[in-house]
């Protein structure tokens, strides 16, 4: 399953379609994606395990996001003010 990971982010350009984020805003999918890399970063830590399957949620986050928001997101973490669930 590693090597599936690694090969996929060998390979990746731009973040692929997702069908739970079918419409062309792709708000969600961006706010979706950062909390995903976040969440799994987190668990990932916490087990002591290598981070690696968490980068493709952060190549996503990085392709759709506006850096504005993933700069003002990544304050707001350090500050205790993040609004989201992670």
């Amino acid at each position: 399953m590693a090597e599936d990971i690694k090969a996929k982010l060998e390979n990746y350009r731009t973040a692929p379609f997702d069908a739970r984020f079918p419409n062309q805003n792709q708000t969600r999918n961006c706010w979706s994606n950062y909390l995903d890399y976040h969440r799994c970063q987190k668990a990932l830590d916490a087990k002591g395990a290598d981070n690696a399957p968490c980068e493709w949620y952060r190549r996503v986050y990085k392709s759709l996001c506006p850096m504005s928001w993933i700069q003002k997101w990544d304050e707001q973490r350090a500050e205790g003010t993040f609004p989201g669930k992670i």
